[in-house]
């Protein structure tokens, strides 16, 4: 473990951990120091728990053990996170209370330790990991992020986290600093992404099924089940009426990524009722107003397919389209999600 004050005093008192490079005194007691992020120098935690929605190579039989932090570096117009990513939901927790939150989500079953939004705490996160090692936690830790990182971020995690689950969200630079003030993120996420693969190629092993298995959609019972303990899974969202968006996103990682990587193109695109005030909903709006905000239509759904299938990919995840809008969760109850999503472990 290394000194916590040094750690502190090298990433926090100065901060450019993120491609923003603020460089925020997030050591400051008020929130006009924190920077981009509007988060101080501890980790902070809205919820952890067992989730059963992720792709398959990582909830497998148990289910993923998500540990929601606090802030993001990205914090998108559309995001159905935004209570914890950008109104600040959420509690302090020390190194200990992490290390504990680990175990227990691998005391009930976790497959891996899923570490959702942490891309603004990665020294501290990556001692935490090293604590909880120490304790006894042995599942794969899976690190799962806008991919707005630089490389030598990244670095620390490595040895540490061993999957990776990034985002690439566009590849229009135009698009990228509309909806999350960041010109760069095609940039940077793309380096990001290709350090990933490179540094961590893909190791899926085959699982027989457990006594107590949770039925799924995507196994029939008794079946056994694939779980990945190391790799990089690609998810790329569409958003309504950009088509074209997307179709770049899949040459990109056709060229880039197939056969490296599992790819996974979500098509959940939901509207989020924002509560906040009128300040930033019209700020907002105004974000939105670049793409269609709404669900993802059938012909949509059937245009995605078909390209999915031009291009053939080795390893592709690809969503049911669905109008059910209950998956969107609600940070401020203990159970953020339905009961046949997750179950939670520890909350706020």
């Amino acid at each position: 473990m290394q000194n916590m004050n040094e750690i502190i005093q090298k990433y926090y008192r100065n901060c450019t951990q993120c491609p923003r490079k603020c460089k925020a005194d997030r050591t400051a007691l008020s929130g006009a120091g924190m920077g981009f992020c509007r988060e101080p120098a501890e980790l902070r935690i809205a919820f952890a728990g067992l989730h059963f929605g992720e792709e398959p190579l990582v909830t497998v039989f148990g289910g993923s053990g998500t540990i929601f932090f606090t802030g993001c570096t990205l914090r998108c117009a559309f995001c159905q996170n935004y209570q914890i990513s950008q109104n600040g939901y959420g509690r302090e927790v020390s190194l200990e209370e992490f290390a504990q939150i680990c175990l227990k989500l691998q005391e009930a079953g976790a497959e891996n330790i899923n570490l959702v939004t942490p891309s603004h705490n990665i020294p501290l996160i990556a001692e935490g990991i090293r604590l909880a090692k120490s304790y006894g936690v042995t599942v794969p830790f899976c690190w799962n992020s806008s991919a707005y990182e630089s490389v030598e971020m990244l670095e620390l995690l490595r040895g540490l986290v061993t999957i990776w689950l990034p985002d690439l969200k566009t590849l229009s630079s135009v698009l990228s600093k509309k909806l999350f003030a960041a010109q760069d993120y095609p940039d940077v996420a793309a380096r990001a992404i290709r350090w990933m693969i490179e540094n961590n190629p893909m190791q899926i092993d085959e699982i027989p099924e457990p006594p107590d298995a949770k039925p799924v959609e995507w196994a029939e019972p008794g079946e056994t089940r694939d779980k990945m303990l190391q790799g990089v899974i690609i998810r790329h969202l569409f958003l309504p009426g950009r088509f074209e968006e997307t179709a770049d996103v899949l040459a990109w990682l056709k060229e880039n990524a197939d056969g490296k990587a599992c790819i996974s193109l979500m098509n959940q695109y939901t509207p989020v009722n924002f509560s906040e005030d009128k300040k930033e909903l019209e700020a907002r709006k105004q974000s939105l107003s670049t793409i269609e905000n709404r669900l993802v239509t059938v012909q949509e759904d059937q245009d995605l397919q078909d390209l999915i299938e031009a291009y053939d990919f080795d390893y592709l995840f690809y969503q049911e389209l669905t109008d059910d809008t209950s998956w969107l969760p609600d940070f401020t109850r203990k159970q953020p999600f339905s009961n046949k999503l997750a179950k939670p472990i520890w909350h706020a």
